[in-house]
């Protein structure tokens, strides 16, 4: 084997470039023939000092040269002597995976098996599998995607969902570690870093497209009626200052990084959870004002059933629920009141299990009918008494140290300034202060504070203890059907969290505002898949999040396994590791093959002894 240096000219442009190729010269009866093996492409960047080195390693790695030659290359050489073997055994193989087939024994050395290029393909072969599924690949044909770039989104979209990171960190996975690239029949290596950039920014383009394509493809799947709309917002920070990203702006982080500039991204979800459609907004963005931009343009009034829109207190202002009814909606949000009280005799149990109970009080509006209901939950009875204990322990700590104070030097004394500090502390601990009564003693000669005492009050509270109140015009529904359409909601909170610690959301490293919307969707993209793999798993009893289902699928990878025979012929296969029982099951719950990609064989006839068969040039 050798490499060869071809000038040809473009057929486009006429210009002259170089091209290389992994040849071996055959002397036959005609005379010394030479065959390519493997076309190395116009962008072989090796230097030419080390082109026999890299040939006789290749050769080696055949088995072609028996064990006698050893070749000590760079890293970088390796790994490319590695990816150009792999190569070409994949080029000479023969497939065993057809239905009937005849015993294939050999006679093989046991010390001379090597396995080799491990890769994973467990998370990969689920995602695949799941995105045929749901036809995102025929989609992407379908708006103009060519198919490196159908083979580029792929492995893009899959990458977020098995290892989350920057394009640099996705191209190093596509093309080191991960077996993706098999099950698509596509060589990563081939690509660029850039490609992968300039991949998302094609996504987004077809936004709109491929949102829509994606959720009449889970409609069509799993025939679930669109009659619940879930509405929400999130953000995520930029690592630096993103300047030059028009929608990056300081607001109220989720994640209290106000030190940094954010961007929001906003969902719509059906009540399966299924994503309708996302949007990108300023990190600034004020939450009420988007619900109409979002929701307008999905389904024009008198098309089918009036959706239960679906809102946070934080979007669900009077404007909001004003322009729902007039869009034809109806509406289920999380009331804005401070003031929630309860009365235990005229609520009924909607939830009892396990020591937890949840009871509701519903109260009709006899203006406008509309329906309030005062929801008690036992649990967020106890959460919210123990952050009022935290409170009031705190209130009581800065008060003593303030009272500590009146008998030391150098402290606040000043009658009118401890009041003024008195009233720094109620406002710093106000869920707490509302319910002490405070009194300070004054020396009439010197104006100073002399003491300072507090005791708790039986003031009534400004809430009672474990209720939050939610509003609707769905005055038909019974108080267990409304509360368990509200909980929907906390399945959309469930959603921005996956975005966020499963799909690589948090943070953004991008500073253009293209390739952060292109980041973000991608996410989506990925979501859809995600969901789409747990909703199936969930009516088979499997309730893993997708970190848990990750690690589940992880260890299972594709192999090659190489051997000598007795007549000293390399035999090589390359299949996948057989699944585990617990991999096993999400295979069978999902319907797929539990042995990912196919098996292939190689034999390499012994040659380290017939010079009449090879040549080897430098």
């Amino acid at each position: 084997m050798y490499i060869r240096r071809t000038t040809v000219k473009s057929r486009d442009s006429g210009e002259p470039y170089d091209t290389y190729r992994l040849v071996e010269s055959l002397r036959t009866a005609a005379g010394v023939r030479q065959r390519t093996l493997l076309n190395l492409g116009r962008h072989f960047d090796v230097p030419r000092e080390h082109w026999g080195p890299l040939a006789l390693r290749i050769e080696h790695l055949l088995g072609a040269q028996g064990e006698l030659i050893g070749v000590e290359l760079s890293t970088e050489l390796e790994a490319c002597a590695q990816r150009y073997a792999a190569q070409l055994l994949h080029a000479r193989c023969g497939t065993t995976d057809a239905p009937a087939r005849a015993p294939d024994y050999q006679s093989v050395d046991v010390d001379t098996l090597e396995v080799l290029r491990p890769r994973s393909v467990g998370v990969e072969h689920v995602a695949l599998s799941v995105l045929r599924q749901l036809e995102l690949d025929r989609t992407l044909e379908a708006v103009g995607l060519n198919r490196k770039q159908v083979s580029l989104a792929i492995g893009t979209i899959v990458a977020r969902m098995v290892m989350p990171g920057s394009e640099l960190a996705t191209y190093e996975w596509l093309c080191q570690r991960s077996g993706l690239g098999e099950l698509l029949e596509v060589d990563f290596e081939k690509y660029s870093l850039m490609s992968l950039y300039r991949i998302a920014d094609q996504l987004l383009a077809h936004k709109g497209a491929l949102e829509d394509a994606l959720y009449t493809q889970e409609r069509s799947l799993f025939d679930f009626t669109e009659t619940i709309t879930l509405y929400d917002l999130t953000n995520t920070y930029f690592e630096g200052l993103a300047q030059g990203n028009a929608k990056a702006a300081r607001g109220h982080s989720k994640e209290k990084r106000s030190d940094c500039p954010l961007v929001t991204l906003a969902l719509v979800l059906d009540g399966s959870g299924f994503p309708k459609r996302s949007e990108i907004f300023e990190g600034n963005v004020s939450e009420p004002k988007t619900l109409a931009q979002m929701l307008e343009k999905l389904r024009a009034p008198g098309s089918g059933p009036a959706a239960t829109v679906v809102l946070d207190a934080g979007i669900a202002s009077e404007e909001n629920i004003a322009w729902l009814l007039a869009q034809g909606y109806h509406y289920l949000v999380v009331s804005r009141k401070r003031h929630r009280e309860f009365d235990p005799q005229q609520a009924v149990v909607v939830k009892e299990q396990a020591g937890q109970e949840v009871r509701i009080q519903r109260v009709v509006n006899p203006e406008n009918g509309e329906v309030e209901l005062y929801c008690h939950s036992s649990e967020r009875e106890k959460k919210d008494r123990a952050i009022y204990e935290r409170f009031a322990t705190a209130f009581e700590q800065a008060l003593e140290k303030l009272r500590a104070g009146l008998s030391r030097k150098g402290t606040v004394k000043k009658y009118d300034k401890v009041l003024l500090r008195i009233g720094r502390i109620k406002q710093h601990y106000a869920r707490a202060a509302s319910h002490y009564e405070i009194s300070v003693q004054q020396d009439p000669e010197t104006g100073n504070a002399t003491d300072l005492q507090w005791h708790p009050t039986d003031a009534p509270q400004g809430t009672h203890p474990g209720v939050y109140c939610l509003r609707t015009d769905q005055a038909q529904w019974d108080e267990k059907t409304l509360w368990e359409t509200y909980t929907m909601l906390t399945d959309l909170e469930a959603v921005f969290r996956t975005l966020n610690s499963e799909l690589g959301l948090r943070p953004i490293f991008h500073h253009k505002t293209q390739r952060t919307n292109g980041h973000l969707f991608i996410s989506v993209l990925a979501y859809h898949l995600v969901h789409t793999i747990r909703h199936q798993l969930k009516a088979c009893g499997i309730t893993l999040s997708w970190e848990g289902l990750r690690r589940q699928l992880d260890g299972q990878d594709r192999v090659t396994v190489s051997m000598r025979c007795a007549d000293g012929a390399q035999i090589f296969v390359r299949k996948s590791t057989r699944a585990e029982p617990r991999q096993s099951v999400i295979y069978h719950a999902l319907g797929i093959s539990a042995s990912p990609g196919i098996t292939e064989k190689t034999v390499v006839p012994n040659q380290a002894g017939d010079k009449s068969s090879a040549i080897t040039a430098a």
